[in-house]
């Protein structure tokens, strides 16, 4: 099956200044999918170019297995997106200003209740959006790009400016969305959501993708300590200097360095074949945030 967003090898620059560099996406249908990278890597840059916004020399941006450029409306259609701060009308409510979509797609009264509910506002669909917090018109931003009940939701920075509970509460309606058949494509600097709701990652450093794939593959590749808790010590200490593991003990339990998820499997047969019991196993592996900063550092 095609990914439901692909670029082929694309680059760009302003001017004489390049900005992407041979980036190849492939976004699967029905992901949550985490775009992420240091300020200045590329990111909006490519947003705009995935809807248009930008375009490049080449066509080189697919969404829907179709060109973007020759098939911009249709594709359009069903992508919804919110690009850095939400567009508003201040002197608007908030039903009014979901009401002007009412022109492109009229879905009428029942959908702008609809969507008004599942962003949380539903209190103020009455109120003057100039009197919003900034989370508030960032949750109006976000029904403005479901009204239409799009396939694809690109969105950049989606949680800026909420508070806790409305950063859980985006992150359930992401999760429903997901669960629903919809693709999600999501930049933000908050790596703590990425890790709760992305299921791939794609992250990228100066204008190049320095990985690409699934967050849990990512998570199983990188080194992690294994807290072992077991009635023979000197028994694992032996088995993890046969398989090149550094080890140290714990008051209770002895804690080995491990390279991935092939050498914690590994290490674990060979101490089941020793016939060392094994009471507890606890893994501590790195956050996302220390991944992301390795790949972005090197």
């Amino acid at each position: 099956m095609a990914p439901l967003i692909e670029t082929r090898s694309l680059s760009f620059s302003f001017g004489l200044t390049p900005i992407i560099k041979d980036l190849s996406l492939e976004v699967p249908a029905g992901s949550i999918y985490g775009f992420l990278g240091p300020n200045g890597a590329g990111k909006s840059t490519t947003i705009k170019l995935l809807l248009g916004l930008l375009r490049p020399r080449d066509q080189r941006v697919f969404l829907f297995a179709h060109e973007l450029n020759r098939h911009r409306i249709s594709i359009l259609r069903r992508t919804g997106n919110l690009i850095e701060s939400p567009a508003v009308y201040g002197h608007l409510t908030a039903r009014e200003n979901l009401r002007f979509l009412e022109v492109l797609v009229p879905f009428g009264k029942n959908r702008i209740d609809e969507v008004l509910e599942l962003v949380g506002l539903s209190h103020a669909a009455d109120k003057k959006v100039k009197q919003f917090s900034m989370g508030m018109k960032q949750r109006l931003g976000i029904a403005k790009a479901l009204y239409h009940d799009p396939e694809l939701l690109i969105l950049d920075e989606p949680v800026s400016g909420l508070d806790p509970q409305g950063i859980r509460e985006m992150r359930k309606l992401f999760l429903r969305l997901k669960d629903e058949g919809k693709t999600l494509f999501v930049s933000s600097h908050l790596l703590d959501e990425i890790e709760k709701t992305c299921t791939h990652l794609g992250v990228i450093k100066e204008g190049r993708l320095v990985y690409q794939g699934l967050l849990t593959d990512l998570q199983a590749s990188t080194r992690r300590v294994v807290h072992l808790k077991t009635n023979n010590p000197e028994g694992v200490f032996a088995i993890a200097v046969d398989h090149k593991c550094s080890y140290r003990k714990n008051e209770a339990t002895v804690s080995v360095d491990i390279e991935n998820d092939d050498a914690f499997n590994k290490l674990l047969q060979a101490i089941v074949q020793a016939n060392i019991k094994v009471f507890d196993i606890e893994r501590e592996g790195p956050s996302l945030e220390e991944i992301f900063i390795d790949l972005t550092n090197t």
